[in-house]
């Protein structure tokens, strides 16, 4: 059964201006496949009832819910390889040549999801030790939705979860077996501070990055928000910093705060 138009066009409205998703007529089956488990799950009959409930001036809750279903959280540890390759290789060897005075680098991955980026930054830097020894790293991950952040803090994943991309030998070395489940060693845990945050909003209470990870998000923002969004972010950025975006994004002619970094895919400087 289709969603009625009225309330259609008051969930795409309402999640553009929660969150910037973009849900186009096409693709009424993601509101269906996404809220449908969800009203069945508060007790409700309809989405039409879910809809009537949301207007509600009391709803803030039931809306917050709502956000949380429809944003993508889909993550897995070194996701496309490469990111982590211009880790290793370009961004680290420029940084720690750059900050050798004060010895501290602040990394942020915005849309952190379940942490499994964040926490392959944080593996990827110890096994890094004998190069950034004495250097101080900060790792800040936030994201809209306090479900995924919840999980992200505890560290604890699913023989499933950490298959998908995470090499055996660091499963070894960084995880301990508990049950049926994998949980990060407090070492690698603690490296990162997770925070809620929505991309729509203003970042100036986290101070400044010398790398942001923005990695498969704007693709579901129209051109004026991924503007808006580029452009939030280059102010907590130093000028010499990096951006990395997801394979299927670019700023090009949609930022001009920063450039391409020549041979590697994803990955921008500040100008």
């Amino acid at each position: 059964m289709s969603i009625d138009s009225r309330d259609f066009e008051y969930l795409r409205d309402f999640l553009m201006k929660s969150s910037g998703l973009v849900v186009k007529p096409e693709k009424e089956y993601l509101l269906k496949s996404r809220l449908e488990p969800l009203v069945r799950s508060e007790g409700m009959a309809s989405i039409s009832e879910l809809v009537s409930k949301m207007k509600s001036p009391t709803a803030r809750d039931l809306q917050n819910t709502v956000t949380d279903a429809m944003t993508t959280n889909e993550s897995l540890f070194f996701r496309d390889k490469s990111p982590f390759e211009h880790l290793d290789n370009i961004m680290l060897p420029y940084l720690l040549e750059a900050r050798k005075i004060k010895r501290k680098v602040r990394i942020w991955c915005a849309a952190s999801s379940t942490g499994q980026e964040p926490y392959s930054v944080a593996m990827s830097l110890k096994e890094q030790a004998t190069k950034v020894a004495g250097w101080n790293f900060e790792i800040i991950g936030t994201d809209i939705s306090k479900t995924v952040l919840a999980k992200a803090s505890a560290g604890e994943y699913t023989q499933f979860e950490v298959q998908r991309g995470l090499p055996i030998k660091l499963l070894l070395k960084y995880f301990t077996q508990q049950g049926e489940s994998w949980r990060l060693n407090d070492d690698v845990r603690k490296m990162v501070k997770y925070q809620e945050g929505n991309l729509l909003e203003s970042f100036s209470n986290i101070g400044k990055f010398d790398i942001v990870f923005c990695r498969n998000v704007l693709i579901y923002f129209d051109l004026d928000t991924k503007r808006q969004v580029l452009e939030k972010i280059a102010k907590q950025m130093d000028p010499d910093s990096y951006l990395l975006l997801g394979a299927a994004e670019t700023v090009m002619g949609v930022c001009d705060k920063f450039e391409s970094v020549k041979g590697a895919r994803g990955l921008y400087k500040m100008k």
